[in-house]
């Protein structure tokens, strides 16, 4: 498992900060480059994937974010993607820093089993999602 790749079943948000601190800290973070749909590769480790969430800044725990090396862990002031991603070797879910992210012109679909859930097809590029996942 790479640093970008946390275990799913150890994923939860930090339980002390509440939806107004999340949208201040927000205020003056980084716009978001990407939305949900959009297929995207890492920068640095050999994964691709789809995005299927957007948090506008870190809202993962501190170990999670303190599991990363120094020399790259990412700034928190930044959107953070929860991805249905896939290597040559497996698929899964990955939380990904903006910073380390770009768009994936291969234009080949993502196998990953949760893009048939969440999604209906693609469309000039862009997973749509699926009418009875939009609020």
């Amino acid at each position: 498992m790479s640093i970008n790749e946390p275990d799913t079943a150890m994923w939860k948000p930090q339980p002390f900060r509440t939806s107004a601190a999340i949208e201040a800290q927000a205020d003056a973070a980084t716009p978001a480059l990407f939305t949900i749909g959009d297929v995207v590769k890492h920068r640095i480790f050999p994964f691709r994937g789809v995005i299927f969430d957007v948090d506008p800044v870190f809202n993962n725990t501190e170990e999670w974010w303190q599991s990363i090396p120094e020399a790259i862990r990412p700034h928190k002031d930044q959107p953070f993607y929860h991805l249905f991603a896939e290597n040559e070797e497996s698929a899964y879910v990955a939380y990904v820093s903006q910073q380390n992210l770009l768009p994936d012109p291969e234009g080949d679909p993502v196998q990953h089993p949760g893009v048939i859930q969440m999604f209906s097809g693609r469309e000039g590029g862009r997973y749509q999602l699926r009418r009875e996942m939009k609020n």
